[in-house]
């Protein structure tokens, strides 16, 4: 424990500045080492020695421990010597393919998952990560906190399932293979066809589609692999089928007419959650897929309509100029009196043959603008409803692919930002365009194409919502279903009660091919549909069944009835939300769908609250009659260390396996140049990382970076992930490995416990409590707090540091008791990390040495031992014992503040008196003499009533119970101590003005940052309590001149 004591140590000692008279001796020393190696030296020439050298062993670094390699699944050796310091690459080695061998995540271990356990069970299945994506902090924190929670209530003993899976992901995956084909091949799918371009997809998914299960086990998640679930599997294909079946008869699925986020570069709908909305403050270029200029946005373009049959003109402005060309309105408030004379009649289109009416609606807002806005009900979601109040056609200027269509004149053919710039030249030339004025503006950006995304009138499919969405709402409410932290139900309810239908076709390739057929009838006399009439569309489980329907439909025969199929595919989330029981086998009747659903927890990100939750929910009452799970927690979202949402332009992307390993700042760069940003982007983003990571980032480990993120689920909406925190943990890893290493020293070989004995298993009780309570709330920095304080403060700093006396003296009794007490602590301390710390736990675990009989009857890993529970330890809790500790743990903190104060090393002994109110306060600590004489680095210590003649002593009232008497006289040269701490007095105070007036300055709250100002109020009472403490000393040297 050398490295403990030397930290503490540098906890109290200060580094002075050297005076002349030190630098002096140095010098000297200097002078007589070389002299003495120079003689050294020549007696090594001289000298011979039939005796042979001895050789003295060097200590391996930790970087040089050999990282133990062996065949997958076999179990580390850990009789051999534990390295002298913590690495987290040899700890972590072998220990995850070990546990997946032995079948330790299998709820079948040492159960029959049949049979009822009467410790209840718990299972959840994985938020399916996409099968194109990598590990990202994202997915470590879901990771880190989904398996804490799994491995908490394994070692309750329930039945434990966590199971694994991962999504298609229609639009991400035809994406990426898209590009690696054109990039390889030079050839597109339409080249392809579809039934060859989905073999491509499934090439693909079978060569890299297992990289982001393989980083799920480098995070140490105990998911069982059996049960892994990929979207596309034919089990989960056939329960898509059977959902999509089910709910097209009954009505829930319907086809409509809509407006839709559209994707002009995937030619696609997409979902909302895949629309990111990024703010622009003004005038602003961005980059747009398929044109070689940016196109400029955050402006709002004025131009006026002439009114038909009078000489008057409405003023109208749009931040979308080119939508003019859709243009089949124009909206004023009913009680706008600028334009009550001209409600009714209409505007002329410039540029098509076209009339505008102008309708009255209380939509607008009479002060913004003109007054007056534009309407196109085919390209705009306020536009749409307008439209569809006031009866205005709806029509479409776009093709799929972004190209102006319809009667728009000279426009037809362009590309819609080509046309965006022409219409304007247009406008000024025929003597409409009124201006141009800077606008800041939200652009919807399709997340997987950088498109701007278009909204578009087309038909769909569509999941009928109102009714799911009210029962959803109702088990909120009811408490059948419970949303933590509740902060997030009001969210929930806000999407129950406002409701939208949701649309569930993509125009894709990749993904689960609607079962949805168009029916035309072999029969002139019959009516002929319209592809976007719901009547004429029927499903099946198979086309058979599909034409047998519609033959009863339409009263045919079967061989009257041509089908065709629907292009197109369902929405990534429709399978999602199937998932909580598509993977145990519905809409067949499994054993392990009887068993295992409903799930227990639904653990995630709130941002996908709606996306994911609230339709799981949906379809689980839908075709289940049961809600898939009964409590649900959501985590923050993961944010840089100054708060900034994680960006690649931003150079702040994280990659989690970086800060398990490490990496340089070159190594960092080196990964932006591999990516797709911009050059200039790519230029900014460097600069961010030379900015926050200047050293790069250093290897931190599994553990630290899991305990870390637990740890930081406190903060809200928000995790703001500062590395330097992360590597904090990883130096706790090292002081709990020294910990063990000092403990497996003396742990070698009915006893009566010291008071500090138990003292320590009190705390262990209060930590095992903790513990238990965090988990139970989903209080995950209860827990890690709990953890953190028991090894670091309680154990390490106090507890191992009174013993080490005992352990070197000849009392065999205490050191008995000593080495018994020092094992339940780290074996009961390594079982409540282990959730939290599962390879350093594992590691450390099965190198403590127990009795034969004692070893026989554990469990063979720590993932599988029983978790401590309040009970099991409440016989230890003693509150007014460990409240006694804490005033003797001010004694020492004091005591040792006034030694730092006057530079006193720690092998200079002082003479310490506790001057006690009482003599119940003497009975008290009169048995923690030694302890404080230990920690304190004073001897003699005696407790009394009476402090005895106190000149050239330095008084510190501790409490209003005590007074800790530390005598000084004799120990230091009080002249050369005064002139010191004068020096050190004007020192402080200096900063302590210049400190203070900067906290006086104009505007100073409004001005400078709350973190400035709080960190700016600690400093100043830190130097204030520096400059009373330093006044105190001067105070005691001045008795003893």
């Amino acid at each position: 424990m050398e490295e403990v004591q030397a930290t503490n140590e540098n906890q109290v000692e200060a580094v002075p500045a050297k005076t002349p008279k030190q630098l002096k001796k140095e010098a000297e020393k200097a002078a007589k080492l070389e002299k003495f190696k120079a003689k050294k030296e020549k007696l090594t020439e001289t000298k011979t020695s039939d005796k042979p050298k001895k050789e003295v062993p060097t200590k391996p670094k930790a970087a040089e421990v050999e990282i133990p390699q062996l065949p997958p699944g076999e179990k580390k050796d850990t009789n051999c010597p534990l390295p002298e310091s913590y690495n987290p690459r040899y700890v972590e080695a072998c220990w995850y393919s070990w546990w997946e061998k032995e079948g330790f995540f299998t709820p079948e271990y040492k159960r029959d998952i049949k049979n009822p356990n009467p410790n209840g069970q718990f299972v959840m299945v994985i938020p399916p990560p996409n099968v194109t994506g990598s590990l990202h902090l994202g997915h470590a924190l879901t990771n880190s906190v989904e398996d804490t929670i799994t491995r908490y209530h394994r070692m309750t003993g329930k039945t434990t399932l966590w199971v694994p899976g991962c999504d298609h992901a229609g639009i991400a995956t035809q994406v990426v293979v898209e590009k690696k084909l054109w990039r390889e091949e030079k050839v597109t799918r339409h080249d392809l066809g579809r039934d060859k371009f989905i073999e491509k997809v499934w090439e693909w998914k079978n060569e890299k589609g297992h990289r982001i299960y393989e980083q799920l086990k480098k995070m140490g998640s105990s998911l069982d692999w059996n049960r892994a679930s990929f979207t596309m599997d034919p089990k989960l294909c056939k329960a898509v089928l059977e959902a999509f079946v089910r709910m097209h008869q009954d009505g829930t699925i319907y086809r409509s007419t809509r407006l839709v986020n559209w994707s002009c570069t995937l030619k696609s709908a997409i979902s909302d959650i895949e629309v990111d909305k990024v703010e622009l403050p003004g005038r602003t270029q961005l980059s747009v897929p398929g044109y070689n200029e940016k196109i400029e946005f955050g402006i709002l373009v004025s131009f006026a309509y002439k009114i038909d049959g009078l000489d008057e003109e409405i003023v109208v402005a749009t931040t979308r100029v080119e939508t003019m060309l859709g243009d089949t309105g124009i909206a004023v408030h009913p009680q706008d009196s600028r334009y009550t004379h001209l409600m009714g009649k209409y505007a002329v289109h410039p540029f098509c043959q076209r009339k505008l009416l102008i309708v009255a609606d209380d939509y607008v807002d009479m002060a913004f603008g003109t007054g007056a806005v534009k309407i196109t009900p085919a390209h705009d979601p306020n536009d749409y409803d307008l439209g569809k109040r006031h009866n205005l056609a709806m029509l479409t200027i776009f093709s799929d692919d972004g190209i102006i269509i319809g009667d728009c004149g000279k426009f037809t053919g362009m590309k819609r930002f080509e046309a965006r710039k022409a219409v304007i030249q247009e406008l000024e030339q025929i003597g409409l365009y009124r201006g141009t004025a800077e606008n800041p503006m939200v652009v919807p950006v399709c997340s997987r194409s950088k498109d701007i995304v278009e909204p578009m009138i087309k038909p769909q499919w569509y999941v009928k919502c109102d009714q799911m969405a009210a029962d959803a709402a109702e088990a909120v409410r009811c408490g059948k279903l419970k949303v933590v932290p509740e902060m997030h139900q009001k969210t929930w309810f806000n999407w129950m009660d406002n409701i939208r239908d949701w649309c569930i076709s993509r125009q894709l390739w990749w993904g689960h091919r609607i079962p949805a057929y168009f029916v035309t009838i072999d029969d002139t006399s019959a009516k002929v549909g319209d592809e976007a009439d719901n009547e004429f569309w029927v499903s099946g489980r198979s086309e058979a069944e599909a034409r047998t329907n519609a033959a009863k439909r339409f009263n045919v025969p079967e061989e009257k009835i041509i089908l065709k199929q629907d292009e197109d595919v369902l929405d990534t989330w429709f399978s999602s939300a199937l998932f909580p029981f598509s993977v145990f086998g519905w809409p067949d009747k499994t054993d392990e769908l009887d068993i295992f659903f409903p799930t227990t927890l639904l653990e995630t990100g709130h941002d996908i609250l709606f996306f994911w939750v609230a339709r799981m929910v949906f379809f689980g009452q839908k075709l289940m009659g049961k809600l898939p799970f009964s409590e649900v927690y959501l985590h923050a979202m993961v944010r840089d260390a100054h708060g900034r949402k994680m960006s690649k332009s931003l150079g702040n992307v994280i990659d989690p396996l970086d800060v398990i390993y490490g990496i340089s700042l070159d190594g960092l760069m080196a990964q932006l140049d591999g990516s797709n940003l911009d050059p200039a982007e790519v230029g900014r983003a460097k600069e961010g990382q030379k900015q926050d990571y200047p050293q790069g980032i250093p290897e931190c480990g599994t553990d630290a970076l899991r305990f870390a993120l637990c740890q930081y689920t406190a903060q809200g909406r928000d995790i703001n992930l500062d590395v330097k925190r992360v590597q904090g943990y990883r130096f706790f890893c090292n002081k709990l490995w020294n910990a063990t290493r000092f403990a497996l020293t003396y742990l070698q070989g009915a006893v009566e416990l010291s008071l500090m004995d138990k003292w320590i298993l009190s705390c262990l009780s209060t930590a095992v409590s903790a513990c238990n309570a965090g988990f139970q709330q989903y209080d995950f920095p209860r827990a890690t707090s709990a953890i953190y304080n028991f090894f670091l403060y309680e154990l390490c700093d106090v507890y191992l540091e009174s013993v080490k006396p005992v352990f070197q003296g000849s009392d065999e009794s205490a050191k008995s008791a000593a080495r018994s007490v020092l094992v339940t602590c780290i074996d009961t301390g390594l079982k409540l990390i282990s959730p939290f710390m599962p390879f350093i736990s594992e590691e450390l675990w099965q190198r403590l040495p127990r009795p034969e009989a004692v070893q026989k009857s554990l469990p063979p890993s720590i993932c599988v031992a029983s978790y401590p529970t309040d009970a099991e330890f409440q016989v230890w809790k003693n509150e007014e014992l460990e409240e006694n500790v804490k005033l003797v743990n001010r004694i020492i903190s004091n005591v040792r503040s006034v030694r730092a104060s006057y530079m006193l090393p720690n092998k200079t002994k002082t003479k310490l008196i506790l001057r006690c109110l009482d003599q119940e306060v003497v009975d008290m600590l009169a048995p923690f003499a030694d302890t404080v004489s230990t920690l304190a680095f004073c001897q003699p210590v005696s407790v009394s009533t009476d402090g005895g003649n106190t000149r050239g002593c330095a008084i510190v009232t501790v409490s209003d119970k005590c007074d800790a008497i530390v005598h000084l006289e004799g120990l230091i040269d009080v002249q050369k101590e005064k002139t010191r701490i004068t020096g050190l007095v004007e020192k402080k105070r200096q900063q302590l003005v210049k400190l203070q007036e900067g906290m006086v300055v104009p505007n100073y709250t409004e001005k400078v940052p709350l973190a400035v100002q709080e960190t700016n109020k600690e400093k100043e009472g830190e130097l204030e309590a520096e400059l009373q403490q330093l006044d105190a000393a001067f105070a005691t040297l001045s008795t003893m001149d």
